[in-house]
């Protein structure tokens, strides 16, 4: 249990990468969220529910600019949480205009593990200012042009997703910065699906992000990601296989789309 609930974060990361997706179109989409956007997803390894994870947009400013704050939240909840507890947040103040984040921050609490990062995005000079609340020491790294971070990464995407041109097979890469590093990042368009959920069948574009293997995930390609096909593109299940199995993190609740979600009906 306690190794199910470990990883449990690491799929609550990937959810927020998920929409790294291919072709990114130089004509402009509708945009794809909205201020009071607000989803729930249930983690779980099997019918043992690990915790529950939150993304939500607010409106607010940042250095007189106005932005959307985007803020996860993750948690280990009922027994899981005897065993192994977690707490992590991450927040991102993301330009209306540019979807271009300004302020990236990640506090963690994971089983007394702790991190307490501050990253401010120098857009212009392509630097990263990064303040470690927790030993209150400060560094400069440098950056890729227009980076993004993990959660702003989720909310860009999903602007820039023209479906219609996406061909099964398709790869792309897009660099993230993490911590206090560069990282590059692959996702293989596998195609479209229907997939059965309480809300009722939904049209799915499905992804496999191509993860590091090692320590975490048992191979290369052992990520797999559904988003509904429409201009919402709301993310509908991650799937993890594990050293220890498989998790899944599957939407629970949402509400404040801006476009309407589509459900299959039957004839």
């Amino acid at each position: 249990m306690m190794a199910v609930v470990y990883h449990m974060k690491r799929l609550i990361i990937a959810g927020m990468l998920l929409l790294v997706t291919p072709y990114l179109q130089a004509q402009e989409v509708q945009p794809a969220y909205q201020e009071g956007e607000w989803f729930k997803f249930r983690v779980h390894y099997g019918i043992i529910t690990a915790g529950y994870a939150t993304l939500a947009v607010e409106n607010a400013t940042y250095k007189n600019k106005p932005v959307y704050h985007i803020k996860g939240y993750g948690e280990t909840s009922g027994v899981s949480r005897w065993f192994f507890k977690v707490e992590d947040y991450y927040e991102s103040y993301v330009d209306k205009e540019t979807n271009l984040p300004y302020q990236f921050i990640r506090k963690i609490d994971e089983g007394g593990h702790k991190k307490d990062k501050i990253i401010d995005f120098d857009q212009v000079n392509h630097k990263a200012h990064i303040f470690n609340r927790k030993h209150n020491t400060r560094k400069t790294v440098d950056t890729e042009v227009s980076v993004q971070d993990m959660v702003s990464a989720f909310y860009y995407l999903r602007n820039k997703i023209d479906a219609t041109e996406l061909k099964e097979g398709d790869e792309t890469t897009l660099t993230m910065f993490f911590d206090s590093e560069n990282y590059p990042f692959k996702l293989r368009f596998l195609g479209r699906e229907v997939m059965n959920t309480e809300f009722g069948k939904i049209r799915c574009l499905k992804f496999r992000p191509l993860v590091q293997s090692g320590r975490v995930f048992k191979e290369q390609e052992s990520l797999t990601v559904w988003v509904s096909d429409d201009d919402n593109k709301v993310p509908i299940r991650i799937k993890a296989s594990l050293a220890v199995g498989s998790i899944k993190a599957d939407l629970e609740e949402f509400k404040g789309l801006k476009h309407s979600f589509k459900i299959v009906v039957d004839n």
